[in-house]
């Protein structure tokens, strides 16, 4: 006798769930320019930075919709994305209709009240995403770099929403530890779906092997960028003192322990899981924000 069919949640769980409120915790690199330019006790820049993180998180969910509602033939076929409220029919084209309009029409009310700028970011990442979905996604090597760009986009976002300019070493260890985490994500969908070609096209150009090595050069490259960021002159200048380079210990393990996660555990397809599920990584990175936090404004 097969079992039965779980009950089918009401709107409002199913509409929260399709927002894919987990993947939130990735627009916490919005913050990343207000914590590194020693702006975190100005009540009124860090008000504007969580509304830039709430504008962007609105303006993803939507996207997200959107993408769920395109793939929705091919995410049934997928172990883990069949439960998702659009594949299992818990979401007709109505409701996801009504939640891209509320998700955007919230991110563009609160991104024209933080300016014209980061109105023009917004609208940059929505483009980058309509490009993605349209075929960029099934491209070998430009999906992971399309991934890494929207990261850097929302620093770009963070910094415009309290006016700050972004540094070079920002830029490139946002980039270098967003690559890493695209190869990472390719290299556990690749791993842990029999088919994996059938859920995305060009998981057949990739092989285990190759994302190994990719993963290894990005893990490297972002490791040796943020130590040289910690020591070099101009940021001892802007600290005030070397302190900065007892993070590098955190980080070094953090990243292994993440490559650790992929390669012993299956993990990686999903970053947000694994900072909201792993326990390690979770102490790291407090204990990340915790020295960054005694370096920049207690430098003694």
């Amino acid at each position: 006798m097969d079992a039965p069919s779980p009950p089918t949640p009401r709107w409002p769980v199913a509409a929260l769930k399709a927002l894919r409120p987990r993947q939130w915790t990735k627009n916490g690199v919005l913050l990343a320019p207000l914590i590194f330019a020693k702006s975190a006790f100005q009540s009124g820049l860090v008000f504007k930075a969580f509304v830039a993180v709430a504008a962007f998180s609105l303006l993803a969910s939507g996207v997200y919709v959107v993408n769920d509602w395109v793939d929705r033939e091919k995410d049934r076929l997928h172990p883990e994305k069949r439960r998702r409220p659009i594949a299992a029919g818990h979401l007709g084209l109505g409701s996801a209709i009504t939640l891209v309009a509320l998700c955007w029409g919230g991110a563009a009310g609160l991104g024209a009240w933080l300016g014209l700028p980061f109105v023009g970011v917004l609208g940059g990442y929505l483009a980058l995403q309509a490009v993605y979905t349209g075929g960029l996604k099934h491209a070998v090597l430009l999906d992971v770099m399309a991934i890494a760009l929207g990261f850097i986009l929302r620093v770009v976002a963070g910094a415009v929403a309290i006016d700050v300019v972004v540094s070079n070493w920002l830029f490139l260890c946002t980039l270098l530890g967003a690559v890493f985490l695209g190869f990472a994500k390719r290299r556990a969908e690749l791993s842990s779906l029999e088919e994996a070609a059938a859920h995305r096209a060009n998981l057949a150009d990739y092989t285990v092997p190759m994302l190994d090595q990719m993963m290894s050069i990005a893990a490297a490259s972002t490791v040796l960028a943020y130590g040289l960021y910690t020591v070099s002159p101009e940021t001892v200048a802007h600290v005030g003192s070397d302190r900065l380079k007892f993070t590098v210990p955190c980080v070094i393990y953090g990243v292994f322990r993440y490559v650790f996660l992929v390669h012993k555990r299956g993990q990686g397809g999903a970053p947000e899981k694994v900072l909201l599920g792993d326990g390690p990584i979770q102490l790291t990175v407090l204990a990340i924000l915790g020295l960054a936090a005694w370096a920049l404004y207690f430098p003694g």
